[in-house]
């Protein structure tokens, strides 16, 4: 028999938010069959869906004053699929699933963002740090060191001065940054950690080369990854444009466009490879990302096609 395969967050998440999807209103044909190609793009998709079915049985075990509020909730608020999420995890059980980052201990983070929202939160030393969309970072201040370890998404520090003069640290899963009196940002995705620095500079090392420091100074760019640093590049001197709630595009592939928009907003957003290589530009308010891609349609021949509040498509007109 095979083995069933592992489940990452994403396809969790995903299934999560179908589940609430499709309880909370009498769904039309149009979402169904949505959901239907969702299933068909991956097994694994089918094995999440499967194991939704299941946390039913499971849920008809629990107390009515646990169960009943927590599905209750989910169906008032559509966008919080959170508490299902949570509760498939459980009755999952950890062992079971292969997570690209730790979800409980991203859930249980110091400080987190839901996707979409972004925050601004000053430290104990007046170090202030901001969150970008689905961020979760731990905090850990002692008597030698201050660190911040982000467990998924992407920050902007700017550090202050300290009066014990302890380094100041963040650490991914690739490795480390250390600041040198400094503001940068620093994205952690798919494998790989990406850090811009805007003021002074900071030291970059890979998990396994710890010994194998990378200056970055002001102006510039470096990625890594576990066993390796790439060389350095020009920053991009919009990347903070987040910060100020824009997107800024500079004749990218609407491929690609799509793909950092995604990021801001939860569901599914694909674009049809037929319209992927068409270029744009242009500062985009992240407040309202189902108004950007309605204005995609004024100044690109492309169509927006929505089969739910969650699943959404770029096409060629």
């Amino acid at each position: 028999m095979a083995q069933p395969q592992s489940l990452d967050y994403a396809t969790l998440e995903a299934a999560a938010r179908w589940y609430v999807d499709l309880r909370d209103d009498v769904p039309d044909e149009a979402v169904r069959e949505a959901h239907r190609r969702w299933l068909e793009r991956d097994p694994r998709h089918v094995q999440a869906w499967e194991r939704l079915g299941r946390l039913q049985d499971k849920l008809g075990q629990v107390s009515h004053g646990v169960a009943r509020p927590t599905l209750a909730s989910a169906r008032a608020k559509r966008r919080d699929v959170l508490k299902v999420l949570s509760l498939l995890v459980v009755a999952s059980g950890a062992g079971t699933l292969a997570w690209n980052t730790t979800p409980l201990s991203t859930l249980m983070a110091d400080q987190r963002t839901r996707t979409g929202e972004r925050r601004r939160v000053r430290l104990d030393d007046g170090t202030h740090l901001q969150l970008n969309t689905a961020t979760a970072v731990d905090v850990r201040y002692g008597d030698n060191l201050r660190e911040v370890r982000l467990l998924a998404g992407e920050i902007q520090i700017e550090t202050a001065r300290d009066t014990l003069a302890r380094p100041f640290i963040v650490h991914t899963a690739e490795g480390s940054i250390r600041a040198l009196g400094t503001r940068f940002i620093v994205r952690s995705e798919a494998g790989r950690t990406l850090v811009s620095v805007q003021e002074h500079a900071v030291e970059v090392r890979s998990a396994h080369l710890p010994d194998a420091a990378v200056r970055v100074d002001a102006g510039q760019q470096v990625s890594f990854r576990e066993d390796r640093i790439e060389p350095l590049l020009p920053a991009n001197a919009l990347a903070d444009a987040w910060t100020r709630d824009m997107l800024v595009a500079n004749d990218w592939r609407l491929a690609d466009f799509i793909t950092e928009l995604q990021r801001y907003r939860p569901g599914h957003l694909g674009c049809d490879p037929a319209v992927g290589a068409l270029r744009i530009s242009g500062a985009f308010h992240l407040g309202n990302t189902d108004a950007v891609l309605d204005n995609l349609t004024s100044t690109l021949p492309v169509r927006i096609r929505r089969f739910s509040r969650y699943w959404t498509t770029v096409e060629a007109v």
